[in-house]
């Protein structure tokens, strides 16, 4: 059992469990009803996903020195109670479940799921 960090719209791999998308926006198009089936996610949940601004920063970000500005900046969005609660409950699960959390950015190195990555490993999660 363990969390896998995942593209959402890629095909599934095995044992990935429930997706869980951590993005700021449904994909364009695609009925509510076929999210599923179309490998983008089973549940919506964008509490994990940068503030709209930061968002545009880290799509932004060209150098090392501005992603990791963006990454400073969304761990610090991610130390909220809230959002930390949110890590602490994926991370216990991990150990239970196989789930997947995941994000629309080809390159996972300059993708917020990277971070959370960290974070999740952090919190001792099980990561596949």
């Amino acid at each position: 059992m363990a969390v896998r960090i995942v593209r959402l719209g890629t095909s599934r791999g095995a044992k990935e469990g429930l997706r869980i998308g951590t993005v700021r926006r449904p994909p364009r198009g695609v009925p509510k009803r076929e999210l599923a089936s179309q490998n983008w996610y089973d549940v919506w949940f964008p509490n994990l996903a940068p503030s709209p601004e930061l968002m545009k920063r880290g799509r932004a970000a060209r150098s090392d020195r501005d992603w990791n500005a963006f990454k400073k900046k969304y761990r610090t969005e991610m130390s909220e109670p809230d959002q930390g609660r949110v890590l602490d409950l994926l991370a216990a699960l991990s150990h239970r479940t196989d789930l997947a959390v995941g994000c629309y950015c080809e390159d996972e190195s300059r993708c917020h799921r990277s971070v959370l990555r960290e974070l999740l490993a952090e919190r001792g999660a099980e990561i596949a």
